[in-house]
């Protein structure tokens, strides 16, 4: 039997602050978002590294966007075998029903899931290999960057998020619904990276495939919310 162990004590001061402060502001809005259900215009592919929050980084609102983590931020190619796919359930969803009108991949700096696939483990962390399996998704590049012994560790981490992301990119148009709907100019699809230590941004271009930090307008960085 199971030890009783009291809820997080962390977590139960930050609902203290949540109730107190955030909470009473967005009460319409919430109540809006029960009653008429969700629309979010954008899905954001994210890893779940708890240093970079989606919806912290892009400061948004309840409702705004539909955020899915996973380790990695990968998105697996097209593969409807009758196994259990969460992440294709997610984007399933994002684009059928919710008809998202974006979606985002976005990697991080010093991402563990990219560190384990430029350095396996020599043992599985469980029997299931759970973190291997999913991680091999990019083996074939992850081995190609590893072998570069010109560059540092933390560059060969750099390179490999950013070809992590396009790899999602490209895996998620084996989708026929995201095909047909980016054909149309009716789904767009964008890259992006989160430095966790300076805090920046950078985007992908989608011709080249580059990554550059965009240029923001000062005037327009005035709290809309």
């Amino acid at each position: 039997m199971a030890r009783e162990t009291p809820f997080p004590p962390r977590l139960l001061e930050g609902y203290r602050a949540f109730a107190g402060g955030a909470l009473p502001r967005q009460q319409a809005r919430l109540h809006e978002l029960a009653e008429g259900g969700q629309k979010p215009e954008t899905m954001i592919v994210a890893c779940c590294d708890s240093r970079a929050a989606p919806e912290q980084i892009f400061d948004t609102i309840p409702g705004e966007v539909f955020v899915l983590r996973n380790v990695a931020n990968l998105v697996p190619p097209y593969e409807p075998d009758g196994a259990y796919h969460s992440t294709s359930a997610a984007l399933e969803f994002a684009v059928q029903a919710l008809k998202v009108k974006n979606i985002v991949v976005m990697g991080h700096a010093r991402c563990g899931g990219i560190g384990a696939a430029l350095t396996p483990l020599e043992m599985p962390l469980s029997p299931g290999d759970f973190i291997g399996k999913w991680m091999s998704l990019l083996r074939p590049a992850a081995e190609k960057v590893a072998a570069y012994e010109s560059m540092t560790p933390g560059e060969r981490g750099t390179a490999l998020e950013r070809i992590a992301i396009r790899h999602s990119l490209d895996n998620l148009r084996t989708f026929p619904c995201v095909q047909v709907l980016e054909g149309k100019g009716r789904l767009a699809l964008h890259g992006a990276w989160f430095d966790i230590a300076t805090g920046e941004l950078w985007i992908m271009d989608p011709k080249t495939g580059d990554f550059a930090r965009p240029v923001l307008d000062p005037t327009a960085l005035a709290d809309t919310h």
